[in-house]
C-alpha cells in the first residue's frame, strides 16, 4: 500500500490549473534533440503503457530552457532526466517529482567523482584544487557542471563541456584535461579502458537515478494512470513488462517526493540556480 500512499501523496502536491494537458488516455514526453538515443531506451516503456490502455509519444525540445516553457504551457507532460536538470525545474515551479528508478537494492542513485592522472593529487573537494587545471565534465549535470559550480569561484585554467561522462574520460585520457567529472557508475564502468586514469575524489551526495518529473498541470486522471501502471512494473511477469525494464535496467519503479531530491537540491542552490536561470553558466 505505501507506493499507493506515496502517489496519492504526490498527486496532491501537484498544482492542477483548468488547462487540461494529457487526458488519461495519453501523455507526452519530452525529450532533447541532444538525446534522441535516450528515446530507443524508453520506447519499451512507452509500448508498455499502451498495453495498460495510456499512450504515450516523444515531443521532441531543443533545449532545457524551450521545456520548461512547454511544461508551463501545457504542450508537455514529463520527462526522464537527470537530477540537475529536475531540481532547476522545480525551483521555476513548473514541475514535481514522480517516479524513480529501482534496482536489486532499492531506489537507484548517483554520485559525482573527479578522475585525474595517475599520480594527480587527491580532490580536497574545494574549487582550489582546480586552480590551474582543465576540467571537463557534461553540462547541467548533478555529477558535472553543477557539481563543479556549486563548489564556488574557481581559478580553473579552462571549463571543458562534453556530450557524456564517457566522452569527458576519453577527453582527459587523450591529454585535452587535467581533471574530469563525472557520474561514479560511468567511471566503475568504464575504468578498465583508461589504465591511465584513476580516481582522486567523490562526493557524498546522492542523486536519484532514472527520475520521472511531471508537470504540475498534467491532468489528475492521467497521473493517477500512469502511478498505477510504473509502480506495478516491477511486480508484472509479462513479456511487456520484461522488455522494458530489461532495456532500462532497472526493476521497477516507485513514488517520488521533494524529499528524495534535497541532496541534489542543495547542490544546484549552492551552484546558484534561481527562478531566472537559463539553464546556462
Amino acid at each position: 500500500m505505501r507506493p499507493l500512499r506515496s502517489l496519492l501523496s504526490a498527486i496532491v502536491l501537484l498544482t492542477l490549473t483548468a488547462a487540461p494537458l494529457a487526458r488519461a488516455g495519453e501523455l507526452r514526453i519530452a525529450i532533447l534533440q541532444s538525446q534522441s538515443g535516450d528515446a530507443r531506451k524508453y520506447q519499451t516503456l512507452l509500448d508498455y503503457l499502451g498495453t495498460h490502455g495510456l499512450q504515450a509519444k516523444f515531443v521532441t525540445v531543443p533545449n532545457y530552457l524551450a521545456v520548461t516553457g512547454m511544461f508551463a504551457d501545457g504542450s508537455v507532460d514529463a520527462m526522464f532526466g537527470g537530477s540537475g536538470v529536475g531540481c532547476a525545474m522545480m525551483i521555476k515551479g513548473v514541475v514535481a517529482p514522480f517516479a524513480r528508478s529501482v534496482g536489486p537494492s532499492g531506489p537507484l542513485t548517483y554520485a559525482a567523482v573527479v578522475v585525474a592522472p595517475k599520480g594527480t593529487p587527491r580532490f580536497d573537494r574545494t574549487a582550489a584544487w582546480f586552480a590551474g587545471k582543465k576540467v571537463v565534465f557534461s553540462p547541467l549535470a548533478s555529477a558535472g557542471e553543477f557539481y563543479f559550480r556549486s563548489l564556488g569561484p574557481s581559478k580553473a585554467a579552462e571549463v571543458l563541456r562534453a556530450a557524456s561522462h564517457g566522452a569527458a574520460l576519453d577527453t582527459l585520457a587523450r591529454g585535452r584535461a587535467d581533471a574530469a567529472i563525472v557520474k561514479n557508475h560511468v567511471w566503475t564502468k568504464e575504468a578498465e579502458k583508461f589504465p591511465t586514469l584513476e580516481l582522486v575524489g567523490a562526493d557524498d551526495a546522492q542523486n536519484a537515478d532514472g527520475g520521472l518529473i511531471v508537470a504540475k498541470r498534467i491532468d489528475k486522471a492521467a497521473a493517477e494512470k500512469l502511478g498505477k501502471i510504473l509502480f506495478g512494473l516491477g511486480a508484472d511477469g509479462s513479456p511487456a513488462a520484461v522488455a522494458a525494464r530489461t532495456a532500462l535496467g532497472i526493476s521497477g519503479f516507485v513514488a517520488a517526493t521533494e524529499k528524495d531530491y534535497a541532496q541534489t537540491m542543495a547542490t544546484v542552490k549552492r551552484a546558484g540556480v534561481t527562478k531566472d536561470f537559463t539553464f546556462t553558466f
